[in-house]
């Protein structure tokens, strides 16, 4: 059975909602607690078995390159001053056997253009797609360790999806499905950012993808669509006459870091469970807060 050993990361946004820290920044380097938001989404393909990470990137965005390279001087002076617990944290950021590639997305088209623009990287076998912007926290199993599971039991795409308001189905790619179990649905319809009274449903997909080969050939022939872009969901919609395709409700919480509130509630929450500060947190937050 065929399983996932590549994942795409699209980083070439501007993350025009936090500027202006991004203006000079990438999104995806801003910290969680300690660790920026792009490392939390390689860590979670790592748990998943991926071992080959390939970044869709811009001009914009060599800290991400520099933050997954060597830095030979900080690791000499860090191994020079006998601080070895801190030499193993940085060379853990890309642990043995894990490589990662850049290829660049020249002009900014949308999720759909990223995701194409890794095609001689990927090649011809099925790959996952994460976005960092969704910070998922699935516990003891990773949502994409989850999804890649499923892959190997079903062999087909899979979209890592949750049920948002209905006044939100307008933020999200939307998706028709008729349940299979609990979380399993087998998808009919895909719909990019349907308003709320045409929404074929709440079943929004978030930031999680598992994708065969054949989604390329679609996205080579899709056209420009919502917000004059090419979009990975109506490439998807256009995969469902070919293939079947899955959607899987994840276990685990969704923090939209794309977002101020999002992001704000990803920092209080997992620095209350970082066993460096999350003590010294929670007093704070009693004694000022509550």
């Amino acid at each position: 059975m065929v399983k996932i050993n590549k994942a795409v990361f699209p980083v070439a946004g501007m993350g025009t909602r936090f500027l202006p820290v991004t203006k000079a920044n990438p999104k995806e380097m801003l910290p969680i607690v300690d660790k920026p938001l792009i490392q939390y989404a390689v860590e979670e393909a790592i748990e998943a078995g991926i071992k080959e990470m390939i970044f869709v990137t811009s001009s914009a965005k060599r800290a991400i390159e520099d933050h997954f390279d060597k830095n030979y001087e900080l690791e000499s002076e860090l191994e020079k001053k006998g601080k070895s617990e801190l030499l193993d944290l940085v060379r853990s950021v890309v642990p043995a056997g894990v490589s990662c590639a850049y290829v660049r997305q020249p002009e900014a088209l949308g999720l759909g253009h990223a995701v194409l623009c890794a095609k001689p990287l990927v090649g011809n076998e099925p790959f996952a797609v994460i976005l960092a912007d969704d910070l998922i926290d699935g516990g003891n199993r990773g949502a994409m360790r989850q999804m890649a599971q499923l892959f190997v039991q079903h062999q087909c795409s899979l979209l890592g999806v949750e049920d948002v308001a209905a006044a939100d189905t307008d933020k999200y790619g939307i998706v028709k499905a008729t349940a299979m179990d609990e979380r399993l649905s087998k998808v009919e319809r895909v719909v990019e950012k349907p308003k709320p009274a045409v929404a074929p449903s709440t079943l929004a997909v978030v930031g999680r993808y598992i994708l065969t080969p054949s989604i390329f050939g679609l996205l080579e022939s899709t056209e420009r669509g919502a917000g004059g872009e090419i979009q990975l969901t109506d490439a998807i919609e256009a995969l469902l006459r070919q293939e079947q395709v899955l959607a899987y409700r994840f276990a685990g919480k969704r923090y939209d870091c794309g977002s101020k509130l999002g992001y704000l509630k990803a920092t209080v929450e997992y620095a209350l469970k970082h066993p460096e500060v999350n003590a010294d947190f929670r007093e704070y937050l009693t004694e000022n807060f509550c």
